[in-house]
């Protein structure tokens, strides 16, 4: 009998030894084309860069599933021992996607194993950049990937809970996630002169005063929102008013609303602080990411196929956090729903954060993850009513 586990931590370390940003993913799309030729899999790559999406049962024009896994790693210097650690340096799968893409291809032979029982299609959908300034979501939900798919699943590993442990959201889940940069125009002059120049910093320095304050000020208190500047960046040298300063920021929020005011704010604080030191503020968004819903059906339907996997004592209710996902541009097409896949265990790493750079999976997590795909689409084969 095919051990389905075995092919996908198989495939996971390949991808693990060689992680790709944004859309820059020549190995990982090699990696994945070729599975999908030795399965007989059809697939397009017309929805956008460096992304694929593969058909079972492609003559079925009913009901379609469409299943998804992100694809990309981050500019991260791996820092374990692992015997199949990363030989990019400075790039990891630190988030796990190396996990997502292999599961999805077992998930796929499993079901293509079994294709001519199936009663329906599905569409297997492997999306790129979903860590990146311009997310791979955005332009295949903008290319109409989604367009003649019913509903879609999707999972992320976690390793806030347990291998064998499965957590849902129902409604919204995550926050909207903006990125944007914030450029200060200022006049150069000779620092004994600072009278004759504008200084780009010091616009800075206030802007930056004045959004934490709206932030904490405007907003009440129990409205879940942060606004974080991960990079500020001005200036050549200390005898010289600086003429150009930098804020690359980020803003999360759980409702539309919120968010529109906090850019809506910043807008005006950065202009308006600019303008009234002679400079000028240009405040450009760069990525926005809208929060996943989860439909109520379909994670019902999620939850019910987990249960079958693992037990109901081993499912509960994932807490709406501030991460952004652009798995939340296909949930706002048609109905959708993801899973958080529990990843911690005793193995040295499992327990440390997404995104660190000393982050072990464990892999045993794996099986439930494929099992509760391929649950999902034996149970729903014949439709939702959504």
């Amino acid at each position: 009998m095919f051990d389905y586990t075995e092919y996908a931590i198989r495939l996971r370390r390949e991808l693990h030894q060689y992680p790709e940003i944004g859309f820059e993913l020549p190995k990982t799309l090699a990696l994945v084309r070729r599975e999908l030729d030795a399965m007989g899999i059809e697939y397009t790559e017309k929805f956008g860069r460096s992304s694929i999406v593969a058909t079972i049962n492609p003559q079925h024009k009913g009901f379609t599933i469409g299943i998804r896994a992100d694809m990309d790693a981050l500019p991260v210097q791996e820092q374990t021992e692992l015997e199949f650690k990363s030989k990019i340096p400075g790039q990891m799968h630190a988030c796990g996607h190396d996990i997502h893409t292999a599961m999805l291809l077992a998930t796929a032979r499993k079901l293509n194993d079994q294709k001519d029982d199936l009663r329906c299609r599905v569409k297997l959908l492997f999306t790129p950049a979903e860590e990146y300034i311009t997310p791979g979501s955005k332009e295949m939900a903008e290319k109409g990937v989604m367009d003649d798919i019913d509903c879609a699943i999707a999972c992320h590993v976690n390793p806030l809970y347990d291998v064998g442990d499965v957590r849902l959201t129902y409604g919204g889940q995550g926050a909207n996630s903006m990125g944007i940069t914030v450029e200060f125009f200022g006049v150069s002059a000779h620092a004994n002169a600072q009278h004759k120049g504008v200084d780009a910093i010091r616009m800075a320095v206030e802007s930056y005063t004045a959004m934490e304050n709206m932030v904490a000020k405007e907003l009440p208190p129990t409205t879940p929102r942060l606004l974080n500047v991960g990079v500020f960046e001005g200036g050549k040298t200390n005898n010289v008013i600086c003429d150009y300063c930098k804020l690359f920021l980020t803003t999360r929020a759980h409702s539309d609303e919120v968010t529109d005011y906090m850019h809506d704010r910043i807008v005006q604080i950065c202009e308006g602080i600019a303008s009234l030191h002679g400079g000028r503020a240009q405040v450009t968004v760069n990525k926005l990411l809208p929060y996943v819903v989860n439909h109520e059906t379909v994670a019902s339907r999620l939850q019910t196929a987990a249960e079958k996997v693992v037990g109901k004592n081993h499912i509960g209710i994932h807490p709406r956090s501030l991460g952004g996902e652009d798995f939340g541009y296909l949930s706002r097409k048609k109905p959708c729903a993801m899973f958080q896949l529990g990843s911690r265990s005793t193995l040295p790493g499992s327990e440390k954060p997404l995104h660190n750079a000393q982050i072990n999976f464990d892999e045993n997590c794996m099986k439930v993850g494929v099992d509760t795909f391929v649950q999902f689409v034996l149970d729903n084969q014949d439709g939702i009513a959504l």
